[in-house]
């Protein structure tokens, strides 16, 4: 399952984002510091391609993909040297797949803080480099002692310095321009601007149509952070009132009475899984409908391997077919008998949208 951690300063609406993707219980006040403790909840990833899956086959389980959601503090300025409740939280995301920045772009006299989106991000940065920069400073001096009798530490020597010459100017390392190779040897460190960042700038409920403008505003700073970063605009508030009902009909209604579209989810996992280069496939029957995540590229032994290690180990052949394909022949049978699922070996590339059933023995 992926992980992604919220990250914002107090009153940005990390919180609300946070019961807007998995329908929880954080608390979301108009104060700082209204979370201490890590809120970790699951979020169902929607996908009409699975519901009609399911449909057809008449599953009687339709499991969705899930990412799963971290939602810690709110960093303030000087949070490195101790300000608010210091940056010790920040250990709670290290290990999440990207980053979401939650950048506030509204005023409001009740809840105190900048409304300048921008004036977020540059307080977010900064402290996320200085909390690397000492995990880098660290380590390097550790990493330096063990490669005097350790000669294949020398690139790790080497990534760990060129990461601190970066975040000693307060840079970010996705904003550095490091190479892949460098990047994956600093992979094992965890450090948090060594991933990707998906910023929601978070308009207030009168300014839902400007969403997007606000959101072009902050996308132009990133404009040396390549494909690492990704920027979309919504309403925060509006979206987790909608998560808040449960019937789905009302919640539809709502979205589009305020023009919210499909709502945050849908738009937020849509531009994540492009931001990490997930792609979906499926299996059905009528036992269970179930989407499955891959990263692009991946092979049909390795898809294999997503539902279990055997799968992939004892990898024989996957019998594949397009989702709307499988849909348009109105089952799996029907589609055998007329020649259209396909047979695939161990090169296959899988596609977004496959549906596959997996031959192994093991």
């Amino acid at each position: 399952m992926e992980r992604f951690g919220l990250v914002g300063l107090p009153n940005a609406g990390k919180s609300s984002l946070y019961n807007a993707l998995t329908g929880g219980g954080a608390l979301a006040a108009p104060y700082a510091f209204a979370t201490k403790d890590p809120n970790i909840g699951v979020a169902r990833v929607p996908d009409e391609r699975l519901d009609q899956l399911s449909a057809m086959s008449q599953s009687k389980k339709t499991i969705h993909a899930s990412v799963e959601v971290v939602d810690i503090g709110g960093l303030v300025e000087g949070a490195s040297q101790g300000e608010g409740l210091g940056n010790k939280f920040l250990a709670n995301i290290r290990e999440v797949d990207a980053i979401v920045f939650v950048l506030r772009a509204f005023e409001d006299d009740d809840v105190p803080g900048p409304s300048d989106p921008l004036e977020h991000l540059r307080v977010v940065e900064l402290e996320l480099a200085l909390a690397d920069l000492e995990t880098v400073e660290k380590r390097k001096a550790a990493v330096e002692r063990q490669a005097k009798n350790d000669r294949s530490l020398a690139d790790d020597v080497e990534a760990l310095s060129i990461a601190e010459a970066a975040l000693s100017e307060g840079r970010p390392l996705y904003r550095a321009g490091l190479k892949p190779d460098v990047r994956e040897t600093l992979a094992p460190y965890f450090l948090l601007t060594n991933r990707r960042v998906l910023a929601v700038v978070n308009v207030g409920e009168d300014a839902v149509d400007q969403a997007d403008e606000a959101a072009a505003r902050v996308e132009a700073e990133f404009n040396d952070a390549g494909d690492n970063v990704e920027v979309i605009g919504m309403c925060v508030q509006l979206e987790a009132e909608a998560a808040a009902i449960s019937d789905p009909d009302e919640r539809a209604e709502m979205l589009e009475g305020f023009g919210l579209g499909e709502g945050a989810l849908f738009r937020m996992v849509r531009s994540a899984y492009h931001l990490l280069g997930l792609r979906t496939y499926f299996t059905t029957g009528d036992k269970e409908s179930r989407a499955w995540t891959f990263f692009e590229g991946s092979t049909a032994p390795e898809c294999a391997g997503r539902i279990h290690t055997d799968f992939q180990r004892g990898f024989i052949r996957a019998e594949v077919i397009q989702w709307d394909e499988l849909l348009g022949l109105g089952s799996w049978n029907a589609a055998k008998d007329v020649g259209k699922i396909r047979l695939e070996g161990k090169d296959y590339i899988a596609q977004d949208g496959d549906v596959m059933e997996f031959r192994f023995n093991v």
